[in-house]
């Protein structure tokens, strides 16, 4: 089971910190991403880390931005999100991938989290 948190409602330029804490299974087995999907689009990638936190890969419209990282020790992964703006208002998923690479596309993660809002005001 994941369980997403840490969405609000931000200005532009802000900072928000989701996280993600996974039970069940055991955590460091996984490959974790975040995804976002805005009202009338696709789910998108945003973010991935492997499985002991030395290797990340971002989408180019965050890189720079967002920083994903995990705590092994606490089941947890979490999406640093710096200088928001209005174009990353959506829902962010955490999603979970038993494989050991990272990957960019929906369809390799295994297990997905309810969701957390993020709406960033102009």
């Amino acid at each position: 089971q994941l369980q997403a948190s840490g969405g609000g409602l931000v200005q532009a330029g802000g900072s928000l910190r989701l996280s993600c804490v996974v039970s069940g299974g055991t955590f460091s087995d996984y490959v974790m991403g975040w995804f976002r999907q805005a009202p009338g689009l696709e789910r998108g990638f945003v973010g991935t880390i492997n499985r002991i936190g030395d290797n990340r890969y971002y989408a180019e419209a965050v890189k720079g931005r967002f920083t994903i990282s995990r705590d092994n020790a606490k089941n947890t992964v979490y999406l640093q999100m710096n200088s928001l703006e209005p174009e990353d208002t959506a829902v962010y998923y955490c999603a979970a991938d038993i494989s050991r690479f990272i990957s960019t596309t929906v369809r390799s993660y295994d297990y997905w989290g309810q969701g957390t809002k993020v709406t960033v005001s102009s």
